[in-house]
């Protein structure tokens, strides 16, 4: 499969393979880190953003294409929906089918609410599938939920908020514990102890897998319980509007059966925003490791409705994307890969960073090696630098990778890659959405009795997100999410519904002088001949 050049460059990498496996790569200081991210990160290219005109985060700054869709047009005319005839009527509405919303619709449901699922594909078609490394916990007796917090903030930039990291890390354990209880196969050795190993910016062995396909494995298990419970679930309905009462409160959705196009309408005592991520948006036209269905609806939604976001500047571009061959162009190759001891060389064979720093600075390593060293590959889509995964097997036994890392040696071998044997090409793609819907610590955004779990959630990590601490996330605050949904639906009269927002939303428009097209939620992406954002970097 390889090119002519990339064989030439393969060979370099073999002739230093046994050197490099033995060399310890120094880790970067303070100051190289922030240099090397002001210089080369995604996140610090001014001409890729714009500052929001109107809404809660009016003033503020986020990506040009995230921009358009928080300031867009409404996909509907308050006009044309009768609230008044209900479709759906519940007292928890979870919007979203991965993870995060199972997890709170699994515990709203234990909680005694009459709870309903709503989800644009299929539940389980969701980011939580694509996650591959694992989920973190410090459970381990070398560990501590403070170790685990330090590693954290620090890898998030001291920019996340204490509440909602401190409730991370704490509830960990407990987390781990609740997914082994409902099933969840974790690498275990021969007397039930579960394996761990580090990630990048973690100071301790703390991440627990299923081979590969961690996520996967979760939102199996999750799924499942989900429908042994008899949750109902209408899939192929994305919501495209949050109901307000007339005291502001959330009260339910306007939905969109997205085969025949048919409105309807939910009411619900409280709504759950679990919409997951935005890396279907293509930033900066960066190819990413999303699903299909990962376009910042869930931002689009709160943002309409008052609630305000945190840190929609600031997304994760994971630093080891598939690079070659172009099929897989995008895919994630999970950092387990580079934790199990593969190390990222340049086309002349040199390791030319320590493997585990974290996504952030590593992500903008690889682009600094493309772009101003020019030590990368050309490949079809672009560049990219090697990571040389028969290193794994060089350090840890014959037999690793099939063992450790299987979805990865499937993945590639497709194409005629031995991973075992060859390196492969990798370069960042987008993978992750740091920030988001700016909540308290128990899921509230700013609009009272809409609650949010998960990747559309802002400020749990701050602004760089440490491997495995999303699986973490979506479990953790995605149960609470539930729980307290399911409290406060108790505790709720409804008043007569409302989607006064959205005209008032479209009167600030006009005000502000936007004059676009634009519709949102966007709900899929446009892959149509020839769209410029779609264009390797």
């Amino acid at each position: 499969m390889y090119t002519p050049e990339m064989l030439e460059s393969a060979k370099k990498v073999a002739a230093a393979r046994k050197a490099n496996a033995e060399m310890e790569p120094r880790r970067m200081t303070a100051e190289e880190k922030e240099n090397l991210l002001a210089t080369f990160h995604p996140d610090y290219k001014a001409s890729e953003f714009a500052v929001l005109k109107i809404g809660p985060n009016k003033g503020e700054k986020v990506p040009l294409e995230l921009a358009d869709l928080l300031q867009g047009n409404s996909r509907i005319d308050p006009k044309d929906v009768d609230l008044n005839r209900v479709d759906y009527d519940v007292d928890v509405l979870v919007i979203g089918g991965g993870g995060a919303g199972a997890s709170a619709a699994i515990e709203a449901h234990e909680a005694g609410a009459k709870v309903m699922i709503a989800t644009k594909l299929r539940i389980g078609d969701a980011n939580t599938m694509m996650a591959e490394g694992g989920i973190q916990a410090a459970d381990k007796p070398n560990d501590s939920p403070a170790i685990h917090y330090l590693d954290a903030f620090g890898g998030g930039h001291f920019a996340a908020k204490p509440e909602l990291l401190r409730k991370l890390v704490c509830e960990a354990p407990e987390a781990i514990q609740w997914l082994n209880n409902l099933g969840v196969e974790f690498d275990k050795d021969a007397d039930g102890t579960m394996i761990t190993t580090h990630g990048g910016g973690t100071s301790r062995k703390r991440m627990h897998a299923a081979k590969d396909y961690s996520g996967a494995e979760i939102m199996r298990t999750l799924r499942d319980e989900v429908f042994n419970r008899k949750i109902p679930v209408v899939d192929f309905t994305a919501a495209i509007e949050i109901i307000l009462d007339e005291e502001g409160k959330a009260s339910g959705a306007v939905l969109k059966n997205m085969e025949t196009g048919e409105i309807l309408v939910s009411r619900a005592k409280t709504v759950i925003i679990s919409t997951g991520g935005a890396g279907r948006l293509h930033y900066q036209g960066f190819p990413t490791s999303n699903h299909y269905g990962a376009t910042a609806d869930g931002l689009v939604l709160a943002y309409r409705a008052g609630a305000k976001l945190l840190y929609a500047d600031t997304l994760q571009y994971h630093p080891t994307g598939a690079a070659f061959p172009e099929q897989i162009f995008g895919a994630l190759v999970t950092e387990k890969v580079r934790s199990l001891g593969a190390k990222l060389v340049n086309i002349d064979g040199e390791v030319f960073m320590h493997p585990l720093e974290t996504r952030d600075v590593t992500a903008a390593s690889i682009i600094r090696e493309c772009t101003e060293r020019n030590k990368g590959l050309e490949t079809v889509s672009g560049k990219g630098v090697w990571l040389d995964t028969p290193m794994i097997e060089l350090k840890n036994g014959e037999g690793t990778i099939e063992k450790r890392i299987p979805a990865m040696l499937r993945m590639f071998m497709k194409y005629g890659i031995d991973i075992r044997k060859d390196p492969i090409l990798v370069y960042p793609t987008l993978h992750y959405q740091n920030g988001g819907i700016d909540i308290t610590d128990d899921c509230m955004s700013g609009v009272k009795n809409l609650f949010v779990a998960g990747e559309a959630v802002g400020g749990i990590h701050g602004r760089n997100r440490l491997m495995g601490n999303s699986l973490l996330d979506i479990i953790v605050f995605g149960r609470n999410a539930g729980k307290n949904a399911a409290a406060a639906a108790k505790n709720t009269t409804l008043g007569k519904a409302s989607l006064n927002h959205v005209t008032a939303f479209a009167e600030e428009r006009k005000k502000a002088g936007i004059t676009s097209d634009v519709v949102s939620p966007k709900l899929l992406p446009s892959y149509t001949h020839g769209n410029p954002r779609f264009e390797a970097k």
